[in-house]
């Protein structure tokens, strides 16, 4: 397509898009529930086309030399599958939130005052690999009553425009417009400019990929952006904790699947318990293959491990987002400390405390300013599935509107309702 050509792509997509919202802010529950159902088995049904498409993704991507933890997200397995159609069945199953009014009070003028949930309406998705994200959004956006425009990276286009059409099937067999969830076909990089410049179609932006797709996303979009740029993660092994989990959990934690962005690349120890705790965790390392960049104080304490790959850190090295096997380390003297590093270099993701000291662990929940925070278990839970929510859209670490997995609730907005009985203002 040409520069004009794709403007007016994607301003069609734009019209239809707004035009499809509407039908789908007035459907009932029972219709969305009935196309989530549908799709799921749809993808059930559909798994060894979908595979045979994805596969013909991964060579072409192998061939242009993605990165390993790209090529990692390409993919689409038969256990991916199941997880999202996993995901449909779930949010079918959750309650329907939108219309449901919040707060409702009794004002002395004698009106009753409350908020009422209702969809955003036109949400915009920019993502890199993962197809999984494909149904992810449009699961979330069906269940919302939203309709959406995605636009995957060009690495993926086979395997989205796969999982797109069985969508848009799912959704006209349950008598909702197919347009409500429109797939971007071309990959020319306009499309994403004319997207996020359409204020008058798209009520929101979501990009999920790369720290460069998002910063320019959020440089250059006319319309709200929800975000995050990397997922710098820790994990903090406090004094006192139970040394055996903060092992299993720190490796779990890191070494799990490198790729993520709820997967550590940062590391802190009480010094109390480091040289219990470091040699231990550090031989597991040795053994996957993770090199540690490590302070002063936790190199000495790994110098000794066979085959251990140990370095030392640098500055940057706090703020690094690897999606490697690599992590930073260092021994901190206490809680206070490892809080204070976490808000200093931490992408305000999820961050985690091993801990058995109760007060430790109220004032890491808040203190750390990031928007998952946890007590004992792996940061590889910040995902919308795994919280409940049935799928998510991306995650979000702005203050405001939604923050950490965004969900269904992420998806809608709030107005004010007003109920009276012919009262007046005086």
């Amino acid at each position: 397509m040409n520069a004009l050509n794709v403007a007016e792509y994607t301003q069609t997509l734009g019209v239809q898009a707004r035009q499809a919202s509407a039908e789908m802010a007035r459907a009932d529950s029972a219709t969305r529930i009935k196309a989530l159902r549908s799709l799921a088995a749809l993808l059930r049904a559909n798994a060894a086309p979908l595979q045979a498409e994805n596969a013909k993704d991964l060579e072409r991507a192998t061939a242009a030399g993605l990165s390993a933890p790209m090529l990692d997200r390409l993919k689409l397995t038969p256990k991916i599958i199941e997880t999202v159609a996993q995901g449909c069945e779930q949010l079918a199953a959750m309650p329907d939130i939108i219309g449901e009014v919040i707060g409702l009070k009794q004002q002395p003028s004698g009106i009753r005052v409350g908020q009422m949930r209702v969809p955003i309406g036109v949400f915009g998705m920019i993502y890199e690999s993962r197809p999984n994200v494909t149904i992810e959004a449009a699961s979330l956006s069906i269940k919302s009553g939203n309709a959406c425009i995605l636009r995957g990276g060009s690495e993926a286009i086979g395997s989205n425009k796969a999982l797109a059409r069985l969508v848009q099937q799912a959704l006209a067999e349950a008598g909702l417009p197919a347009e409500a969830v429109q797939l971007v076909q071309t990959p020319d990089r306009e499309a994403v400019g004319q997207l996020i410049a359409m204020p008058q179609y798209v009520d929101v932006i979501i990009p999920r990929g790369g720290k460069g797709l998002i910063e320019r996303i959020s440089r250059e979009a006319k319309v709200p952006v929800i975000k995050h740029l990397d997922g710098n993660c820790h994990v903090y092994v406090d004094d006192p904790c139970d040394i055996a989990m903060a092992v299993t959990v720190t490796d779990n934690a890191k070494t799990q699947k490198y790729s993520p962005c709820n997967a550590i690349e940062g590391l802190l120890v009480a010094r109390a318990v480091a040289k219990d705790f470091l040699p231990k965790i550090g031989a597991v390392f040795a053994v996957k293959g993770v090199e540690m960049r490590c302070d002063g104080e936790s190199r000495a304490l790994l110098a000794e491990l066979k085959g251990a790959a140990v370095s030392d850190a640098t500055e940057q090295d706090w703020y690094e987002e690897y999606l490697a096997p690599v992590i930073s380390i260092k021994v901190v003297e206490g809680i206070d400390e490892a809080i204070a590093h976490i808000n200093r270099y931490s992408s305000h993701h999820t961050d985690a405390i091993i801990t058995r000291d109760h007060m430790h662990a109220q004032r890491f929940l808040r203190e750390v300013d990031s928007a998952s925070v946890m007590v004992n278990a792996s940061p590889r839970f910040a995902d919308g599935f795994e919280f409940g929510l049935g799928a998510e859209i991306g995650i979000s670490t702005d203050k405001f509107h939604a923050r950490g997995p965004v969900g269904i609730e992420g998806l809608t907005s709030l107005k004010w309702v007003v109920f009276g009985n012919g009262e007046i203002r005086t």
